[in-house]
Order: structure tokens, then C-alpha cells, then sequence
């Protein structure tokens, strides 16, 4: 950092800020950050304390075709997802969430059996009756405190530290043979994880596709009849009418599946781990020391952020959609086939093979929004920066500690030494002020 830069913080913020590759992602409880070279996640468990994990990134090398344009956008989207997602399962685990839901599973587990006992009328009574006689035995035994038991305890020999020691010898068998169903019940476990990965992947997929290909088109196919352009045979307007109205109503979609799980307090609580991870990126990349008062003191909203590449998404969406009915009128020549059953199905099965191709699109338009301001990033974040309003919260400090703890974890290790250096700086012209003084 030049000395010039030093004394003048806005030119500072302008020419030493820095553009950082990290990203990161909010998780239950805590959040996860990913570095060049390692990636790391900072969880708090049910007590509180902060749990932290951290791994090398996959030194396997990428092919170079996966890294080149569109291409690119496509595997670093999948290679996210199937990271984050395995993150987010293990949040759940420290965080505690999974042991409350079966909590939680229990409880209603045993509400049920109790409200079929007591229509069935098999309640059994577990209070004993308080004037039952006590047996004579039993009396004796209390009136003569000392009983033929407590002389046998006088006259104990060696012979029960023996056997102790034979139930020892044959218990470690029997915590071998423990073991190794704990062992089995991890394998079952992780089986059975991912089986409920692939199978939620899967529904997520359908929904997906159900709401966000299929909805519009049918609700517009619904619609059309009514619309006044409809009589005036321009294809080409009923085509764009067609493909801003489907893209309109995704994103009204979007946004109300967003409004209402802001709502839920666990999704809040998330929505404000992401506020923490955004801020903290930013504090790095403006060249600050990683404190929680200058994380504080950051804004929410980033360009890179998956919520403005989701919105992204849908308007080069939109943007595609418009030329795929005059590509089919040019390929068959006849405008009858707008009004068969097949074009609906072929237009959906091209929209989809199409998402490759606009997931693409949309990560070289975060990537390049990411990498520069002006007026043309600006324009092109807007959209995302807005929808950031619903997804990205304001967090406490304990959430900045987890997000700076985590981060600090994956900066490559010349960059730490810039900013040990830089910091040092730092202190040494505040102290030479404070004497000028």
C-alpha cells in the first residue's frame, strides 16, 4: 500500500482496493468460504461456541475445455452446488438441527401413541396404590437393620474381584462388536444422505422445471385468447409478448418465494450469515484490517453474489426466448404449427437444453461485473443488487466473528503476509499522528 494511498482514505478505497476470487456461502448457523486453495467453514454448535473445519480445494487438474468461456459457468455452477450443499448438511449436524428435528419427530411420535391410547382406552396406570400393605418380609427387613446381607458383606472374599475382572476380558469383545455397528450405522448413515441428496436434487430439478417452464407456458396459453395482438398474425410480436410475459412471471415467482421465506426465522437467520459473508468480502477487498467494527461497518449488497446470478439468469432468459418461435416458423414454414400440442412440448424441451447456455451467460455477466464499475456493471447488477434486499440481512457480531474467522482461514499466504504488512503500516502511522499531535 503507497504512502499516498495511505493518506487519503477515498483515493485509498478507489486505487488499493482489492478484487478478491473468495466467495462464500451462509450455511445453518455459521457460514462457509472458499479460497483459492483452501476452503473453510466456521459453525456455531447448541452451546454457542464456534466450530471450525477447513480443507484443501481438489488439487485433481480441471480439463481446459471447462475453462472456457460458458463452459466454465456451467461446471464452476454444478462444482458450487455440490460443495455447498455438502456444507449445508454439515452445518445442520454441528448446529445441532438434525438431533432437534428427530426431537421434534419423537415428540409427535409419542403424541400420536398417547392420543391412540386413550381412544382405545389401553392408558395403563402408572401411580401405585398408595394403601397397599407392605409385605411382612420387607417390614421385618427395615425393623432389623442389621440382616444376614449386611453379614455376608463382612465375610466378602477375593473371589468377586476375580470374576470382575473375567466380565472385563469378556466385555471387550462385546465393545468390538459395538464398534463395528457404530461403523455400520455411519455407513448406513452416509448411504442414506446420499440418497436423500440425490433424491432432493432430483424433486429440485422437477419443481424447478414445473414451476419455472411449464407454469408459464400454460398460464399464458390460458391468457392469450384475450389479449387484443393476438388476432394481428405478427408472429414475431406474439413472440415477444410470449417470452416477456414467461419472464416476467419467473421472476415474480422468484421474488415471492424469496419474500416469503424471509419470513421463517431459521431462513433469517441465514439471510443475516449472508449479510455477514458479503460484508466481510467487502472489508478485505477495500484493504481493511478484518475487525468486526470495519465488517460492521460495510454494505450488504455485492455484485457477485448468487442471487444476482439467479436473477441474471432469468433475464437472459428472457433475451433467448425471444428468437426461439421465428426459428421455428423459419425451420417449418408454417405458422399452424404455433397452434399443435407438439410445439409446446418441443419449445419446453428446447428451453431447457437452452439453460446450460444462459447459466452460462449469466456467470461471465457476475464475472465481469465483478471485476469492474462503471455504468455498464452497474446496469447490468441492478437487478440482483435489488433482489439482495430480501436475501441479504444485517448481521450481529457473533455472525461477522464466524465469517471473518472462516475467511481469514482461506487467504493464500502471500496475501496474509500484504496484510500483516499492510497493518503494521497502519499502526505505525496512527501512532506517528497521535505524537504529532
Amino acid at each position: 500500500m503507497s504512502k499516498e494511498c495511505k493518506k487519503n482514505s477515498k483515493k485509498c478505497k478507489n486505487e488499493c482496493a482489492k478484487r478478491s476470487s473468495i466467495g462464500g456461502q451462509a450455511l445453518i448457523e455459521g457460514i462457509m468460504m472458499r479460497g483459492p486453495q483452501v476452503t473453510a467453514m466456521a459453525v456455531r454448535d447448541p452451546d454457542g461456541e464456534m466450530v471450525l473445519e477447513k480443507w484443501e480445494n481438489s488439487s485433481s487438474s480441471v480439463p481446459k475445455f471447462l475453462k472456457l468461456p460458458i463452459i466454465r459457468g456451467v461446471y464452476g455452477f454444478i462444482s458450487s452446488m455440490k460443495l455447498g450443499y455438502k456444507c449445508l448438511m454439515r452445518s445442520a449436524e454441528i448446529s445441532g438441527l438434525e438431533e432437534l428435528e428427530e426431537e421434534m419427530k419423537r415428540e409427535k411420535e409419542e403424541k400420536k401413541a398417547k392420543k391412540k391410547a386413550k381412544k382405545s382406552g389401553t392408558v395403563e396406570e402408572t401411580t401405585e396404590n398408595p394403601h397397599e400393605e407392605i409385605p411382612q418380609e420387607a417390614s421385618e427387613s427395615a425393623d432389623n437393620p442389621i440382616s444376614e446381607d449386611s453379614a455376608a458383606e463382612e465375610t466378602v472374599t477375593e473371589e468377586p474381584i476375580a470374576e470382575a475382572s473375567e466380565t472385563e476380558n469378556k466385555a471387550e469383545p462385546e465393545k468390538k462388536d459395538e464398534a463395528k455397528k457404530s461403523k455400520n450405522k455411519e455407513k448406513e448413515g452416509s448411504a442414506l444422505t446420499n440418497s436423500i441428496m440425490i433424491i432432493a436434487v432430483v424433486l429440485a430439478v422437477i419443481l424447478s422445471v414445473g414451476l419455472f417452464v411449464f407454469l408459464p407456458v400454460q398460464i399464458y396459453k390460458w391468457i392469450s385468447p384475450a389479449l387484443p395482438y393476438s388476432i394481428t398474425g405478427n408472429y414475431f410480436l406474439n413472440s415477444l409478448v410470449k417470452s416477456c410475459f414467461e419472464g416476467v412471471l419467473k421472476i415474480a415467482l422468484l421474488v415471492g418465494y424469496m419474500f416469503a421465506v424471509s419470513f421463517m426465522k431459521d431462513i433469517k437467520r441465514t439471510f443475516m450469515y449472508h449479510g455477514a459473508e458479503h460484508k466481510t468480502i467487502f472489508c478485505y477487498e477495500h484493504g481493511k484490517e478484518l475487525t468486526v467494527e470495519n465488517v460492521r461497518g460495510e454494505r450488504r449488497e455485492h455484485p457477485r453474489c448468487g442471487t444476482s446470478f439467479l436473477i441474471l439468469m432469468l433475464l437472459v432468459g428472457i433475451f433467448i426466448s425471444l428468437f426461439i418461435d421465428p426459428l421455428f416458423l423459419l425451420i417449418s414454414g408454417d405458422p399452424l404449427i404455433f397452434e399443435s400440442g407438439l410445439y409446446i412440448v418441443l419449445r419446453t424441451v428446447v428451453k431447457i437444453l437452452l439453460i446450460p447456455l444462459i447459466m452460462g451467460i449469466g456467470y461471465e455477466l457476475i464475472k465481469f461485473a465483478g471485476r469492474h464499475d462503471n455504468i455498464v456493471t452497474k446496469i447490468i447488477s441492478a437487478p440482483g443488487m435489488w433482489l439482495q434486499h430480501l436475501t441479504v440481512k444485517e448481521p450481529t457480531d457473533d455472525m461477522i466473528e464466524c465469517a471473518i474467522a472462516a475467511f481469514v482461514e482461506v487467504i493464500p499466504e502471500n496475501e496474509k503476509k500484504e496484510m500483516a504488512s499492510a497493518n503494521e503500516a497502519s499502526v505505525d502511522e496512527t501512532v506517528e499522528n497521535e505524537t504529532n499531535e
